[in-house]
């Protein structure tokens, strides 16, 4: 039995869903005090301050994610190798500090009253952000089997600014104080992820601007210009009914949103991770046999979609005692948006395999076009129900839009809808 237990442990998919439960959790907890001790209307301000956060990481990250160390990977000169990592995150960072500045003068324009608030923890959050660039040095001891060792510092991480922040709230610190604090656990991750790849390279290995390439910078760049730009119409379309609640019905409406939208999505995490971990089995199966390839596609898709199910149902039925007990009676009202909003993750979770099945066999262009309509129906539904229904409407937005983006855009492709009827009629050849 423990050597079962032991074992489950050292699986990469759970300690990488460990690690990332813990971060999300950490941020579940901080949401649940600021709604409690703050009310709603600072849990709109932080909510609407992260959402602006959360939309500078597709848009520093390039589009490189999966593609570095892919491309790091089929080079036989180490040099090289060190080039085509080294590059991709030096591009990262210089875009981490442009794409910053370009938000803290949007934020200050937009919203000048939230800016005045906390305008040096706002803006040093927004700079801060750039050292998630630094996340390619956990891909590549991900890659190299180190995954353990950096999981675990960035849960050590994660706990301590987590401590920080329920101490600092517990002695009167606001929405400002958090955000700081949120700057600096970027700062401390990218340490830490970067602290982890020098401990396992050689001393000349080292960061340094003598490994900037700019040839392979320009390949990397016109390879992963779909799927960056697909990045930032994704972020777009999941984040911005935030935006279009504040706009329309105020700080206290987001704050409720924000509320329901943290429970919803911390289950997100799951086909994310899960997909990450199946890409090198897919990727496999895909060069060695079609067939073999299109039944490891379908049992997992069926395997996620199931799970997705079964929390669904279970958010469903339990909804008004999870926000009883995360936020308090003053949020119950929300009840019904959570019951409408926690369905779309049926589709997140199919679409994190879809996702991959695309860069695959090549379709990175469907990928944009998918969230791009995805987006503008998001709009196009939110301007349309949240006048009308409040911000049950925008769950319903969501919902609508989620299921297109992520899964019925697939019938409109003649490529994809002919993979997924072939999908379906592929059998299991018994083992001879």
């Amino acid at each position: 039995m423990l050597k079962r237990i032991r074992k489950l442990l050292a699986a990469r998919s759970v300690v990488l869903l460990i690690e990332r439960f813990f971060r999300l959790g950490a941020g579940a907890v901080v949401t649940f005090m600021v709604a409690r001790m703050l009310g709603d209307s600072a849990l709109g301000t932080y909510g609407l301050v992260m959402v602006w956060a959360a939309f500078l990481a597709p848009l520093t990250n390039l589009g490189m994610n999966n593609l570095v160390q892919k491309m790091a990977s089929t080079q036989n000169d180490p040099v090289k190798a060190l080039q085509f990592l080294q590059t991709a995150v030096w591009l990262r960072l210089m875009a981490g500090l442009f794409f910053g500045l370009l938000m803290i003068a949007g934020f200050m324009l937009f919203y000048p009253h939230y800016f005045a608030a906390g305008p040096i923890e706002i803006s040093v959050l927004f700079i801060l952000q750039s050292f998630f660039s630094l996340i390619l040095f956990e891909y590549q001891q991900n890659y190299l089997g180190h995954f353990r060792a950096v999981a675990l510092a960035k849960i050590a991480v994660s706990l301590l600014t987590l401590v920080v922040r329920i101490v600092g709230l517990y002695y009167g610190a606001g929405i400002s104080f958090l955000l700081l604090i949120v700057g600096i656990e970027f700062l401390l991750t990218g340490a830490v992820q970067y602290y982890w790849y020098r401990r396992y390279t050689p001393p000349e290995a080292r960061f340094h601007w003598q490994f900037f390439d700019w040839s392979a910078g320009k390949m990397m760049l016109q390879r992963a210009s779909w799927l960056w730009v697909s990045g930032i119409v994704s972020v777009v379309y999941l984040k911005i009914d935030t935006v279009m609640i504040e706009s329309m019905l105020g700080v206290a409406a987001t704050g409720q949103y924000t509320a329901v939208a943290r429970i919803s999505e911390l289950w997100y995490v799951i086909p994310v991770t899960l997909a990450a971990r199946y890409y090198p089995d897919l990727l496999k199966a895909f060069e060695q046999s079609w067939p073999q390839y299109l039944l490891i596609l379908r049992r997992r898709g069926l395997q996620f979609f199931s799970l997705a199910l079964l929390i669904s149902v279970g958010m469903t039925v339990s909804a008004y005692w999870i926000m009883l007990f995360a936020y308090g009676e003053k949020f119950t009202g929300s009840t019904t948006v959570l019951q409408i909003h926690v369905w779309a993750g049926c589709f997140v979770f199919v679409r994190a395999l879809i996702s991959q099945h695309l860069i695959i066999t090549g379709n990175e262009p469907l990928s944009l076009l998918s969230h791009g309509v995805g987006a503008l129906l998001n709009v196009g539904l939110n301007f349309l129900l949240i006048p009308r229904m409040g911000i049950e409407g925008a769950a319903w937005a969501t919902l609508i839009s989620y299921a297109y983006a992520s899964f019925f855009f697939i019938f409109f492709s003649k490529k994809t809808r002919a993979h997924f009827f072939e999908m379906l009629k592929t059998k299991a050849v018994a083992p001879g």
